[in-house]
């Protein structure tokens, strides 16, 4: 087991697989920065599928059990299945995931993703209301379509399915309830997720941030709900479910609630660099060691070293200091 210097085990690995997305969501990706003339990676500076397939196995030797693809939009990625594949069969590896905005979700790729070994997915939707959520894409997509993905996950048995929600005030605070409305009761797991300060292109201002409680307190109160203990160690949720049995629902309250000290995930970038926060200024290089041929042993070490030296708990010092420090933008580690 792989301990950081704080005493956090390494369980969850996110690797993002691209740094492009079709959306451009303001809160991650805004057109002003990433538009056409925005350099985003070559294809000869991405790690292949192989290459992403050896470093998971080495990380779940180290204690990962948990593994989610990101991106950017991760099916961007050509023939990810085929990934899908390689890392399920990953002696060890306990669940294996995915984190898309759907756009790309049809039934047939549902079902080649599930028969390739895929365990769950999740799928990111801000609000109901099309105008609002076109809006907020920024490039004209429509609710229903991604309420077809949602359906075509489930059909293909990706369950359950994890519906994602980012909240921003005076955006889409008004689709709380219309959300918990809809997926009370379809046995899809609906979280609210606090806008953060992922990044330096997103404008990101406290006054922004419906904080987590609040969100608790819209859902109460239309329907009695209690909370539920975390499924696991370093679940970043607070559970909430509904008494008369109609599912859960959770809020994810990285800004207000911290949840640094049970923090167990590293993320993976396309290009081959290891993060060791959402909020990192710097990665650590990889793929170097991959292409020099290096043996499974030094790659080994040098993960190790990384983690045990990891002492990064930004969310609970977030301050005026803070504030102006360079991060990684989210859209390049996956979140």
């Amino acid at each position: 087991m792989a301990l950081d210097s704080l005493g956090r085990p390494l369980r969850d690995l996110r690797i993002s697989v691209t740094d492009r997305c079709n959306f451009r969501c303001t809160y991650c990706m805004p057109r002003e920065i990433f538009g056409r003339d925005f350099e985003f990676l070559r294809r000869d500076e991405l790690l292949t599928f192989e290459e992403v397939a050896r470093l998971a196995r080495l990380f779940v030797q180290l204690g990962v059990e948990k593994i989610r693809l990101t991106g950017g939009e991760p099916l961007l990625r050509r023939d990810l299945e085929r990934l899908v594949q390689m890392l399920s069969r990953i002696g060890g590896l306990q669940d294996l995931t995915l984190t898309t905005n759907g756009s790309l979700l049809t039934r047939e790729k549902a079902r080649a993703l599930k028969e390739a070994g895929l365990n769950r997915i999740t799928i990111s939707l801000d609000s109901l209301n099309d105008e609002v959520f076109r809006a907020m894409n920024d490039v004209d997509f429509p609710v229903g379509r991604v309420l077809d993905a949602i359906e075509a996950a489930a059909d293909a048995g990706l369950w359950p399915i994890k519906v994602d929600c980012v909240v921003k005030r005076g955006v889409n605070e008004r689709s709380i309830v219309d959300m918990a409305r809809h997926f009370r009761g379809s046995g899809h797991i609906l979280r609210f997720i606090e806008y953060m300060d992922v990044g330096t292109t997103n404008g990101w201002r406290m006054a922004d941030v419906v904080a987590g409680r609040e969100i608790i307190d819209t859902i109460r109160r239309e329907w009695p709900i209690e909370p539920l203990q975390p499924n696991y160690f370093g679940e970043v949720a607070e559970r909430w479910r509904y008494v008369d049995g109609a599912g859960e629902v959770g809020v994810i309250m990285s800004v207000t609630q911290p949840f640094c000290g049970t923090c167990t995930r590293a993320r993976l970038s396309a290009e081959g660099r290891l993060y060791l926060c959402l909020f990192a200024s710097e990665g650590h290089d990889l793929r170097t060691r991959l292409r020099r041929d290096a043996g499974d042993e030094e790659i080994l070490d040098a993960i190790r070293a990384v983690w045990r030296r990891r002492d990064d708990r930004y969310s609970e010092i977030r301050s005026e200091q803070t504030a102006g420090l360079p991060k990684v933008e989210m859209s390049h580690i996956g979140g």
